[in-house]
């Protein structure tokens, strides 16, 4: 998921080496465009197309940081479905998660411990309605075994995709979404015990 390789770009200036993902080969010569520039560093950028449901190439505990920012289901199609197994090419929220709960079980296993993952997503609407799916994205980190370290909210209130739902918000009586959440998961330590930063409620 690494899209037009801003985060690769910012490795490179912040002297970091790092390795950019995608299941698009559009977006990887993309990135790889917008990383031919002269730059005085001994950092490395690697790309290259794969999926983030399979990283077997990659061995547990591998890095020291993970940022992604997945498609909101199939709001914008970045493959025009041309690659049926790009993730915006779900409609389904149901199936959506499945394939976001292979993401994180993914990302979880290549992370080191007590280590982060920061992932970007937003939420969307169908018939109308408000579709969570941040929330659901982040109950299914938490399952696989990641902590929470932060939520921050992302305000976007000139996005162009935010944009082209103005006239269908004054027709039927909707808000726009105009922000998105960036979750900081950590990594816990091998038998770490969580119960000092977990909460469980008991029901009546």
């Amino acid at each position: 998921m690494v899209g037009a390789g801003t985060t690769l770009i910012e490795s490179k200036l912040l002297h970091r080496n790092a390795i950019g993902i995608d299941i698009n080969p559009n977006a990887i010569e993309l990135t790889k465009k917008a990383l031919d520039f002269e730059y005085e560093t001994e950092s490395k950028q690697e790309t290259f197309v794969g999926d983030t449901r399979d990283l077997s190439q990659f061995s547990d505990n591998h890095f020291d940081l993970i940022l992604t920012h997945p498609p909101y289901l199939n709001i914008v199609k970045y493959s025009d479905g041309k690659i049926k197994e790009d993730l915006s090419n779900i409609g389904s929220v149901t199936k959506f998660m499945i394939e976001i709960e292979k993401v994180a079980k993914e990302l979880f296993r290549v992370l080191k411990p007590n280590h982060f993952c920061a992932i970007l997503i937003g939420d969307t609407r169908k018939g109308q309605h408000y579709v969570p799916l941040s929330h659901y994205l982040l109950q299914e980190f938490l399952k696989v075994g990641f902590a929470l370290k932060e939520e921050i909210i992302k305000a976007q209130h000139n996005c162009m995709y935010s944009r082209r739902w103005e006239w269908k918000a004054k027709k039927y009586k909707f808000y726009l979404i105009m922000h998105e959440h960036l979750f900081v998961f950590r990594k816990p330590y091998k038998n770490e015990n969580l119960k000092r930063i977990r909460w469980s409620v008991k029901q009546k």
